[in-house]
């Protein structure tokens, strides 16, 4: 999967932090070591992404439980590279005890949460195309862009398409189930926006060369 390809100590001279592939690992990683941490898993292979992350990066076990460590330094990387907010973080610690009980709900908050996460991104692209067009530089614009494209998706009942219409009730209902804010999705959707980007503007860089 490439996980962490260009993160932190890797990264080339002009490539900053990493790229939306890392972005969505090490935040699968944060939610992975979250469930970790509060069920007591220890079995490593339940938590891919913590098992990746903890080789990548060698973090040692904390205090004998899976996940607390992996929390702390995923945390801290997606707050320091990222500018993840505090709140970021508080809405997926709720989400998850809210949602994730015993071991047997891990598996279907994490498919649920992947399709929310999927549906999500492909609504935003289809209702933000040509905004998208929009140099990188211009972060206010973009994210008022995506926050009211955000609002749009949970707030609006009618759509022209039906395809649009049906992809967006999905979304309510998984934001209803999960628990997350407007302002959460905002927050994650700006920030894959804003890497896109960059990586868009790298790859015609190269091509012009």
């Amino acid at each position: 999967m490439g996980i962490f390809s260009k993160l932190f100590g890797k990264k080339d001279n002009n490539s900053g932090v990493g790229n939306v592939e890392d972005f969505i690992s090490l935040t699968r990683v944060y939610f992975q070591s979250v469930i970790a941490a509060n069920l007591g898993i220890t079995n490593i292979n339940m938590v891919p992404d913590v098992a990746n992350f903890k080789r990548m990066f060698k973090v040692a076990t904390q205090g004998g439980k899976l996940g607390l460590a992996e929390k702390s330094r995923s945390r801290k990387m997606l707050m320091e590279d990222y500018g993840i907010s505090e709140n970021f973080f508080k809405e997926i610690d709720a989400s998850i005890k809210k949602n994730c009980k015993k071991q047997q709900d891990v598996q279907s908050y994490l498919f649920m949460y992947q399709a929310f996460s999927n549906d999500l991104m492909m609504l935003v692209s289809n209702l933000m195309q040509w905004k998208f067009r929009i140099p990188g530089r211009f972060k206010k614009t973009i994210y008022a862009m995506t926050e009211k494209t955000v609002h749009d998706i949970v707030t609006k009942t009618v759509w022209k398409k039906d395809e649009v219409h049906k992809t967006a009730r999905d979304i309510r209902k998984y934001k209803e189930r999960l628990g997350y804010s407007e302002k959460w999705m905002t927050e994650y959707v700006y920030h894959i926006v804003i890497l896109a980007k960059k990586e868009s503007r790298k790859k015609e860089n190269k091509e012009e060369e």
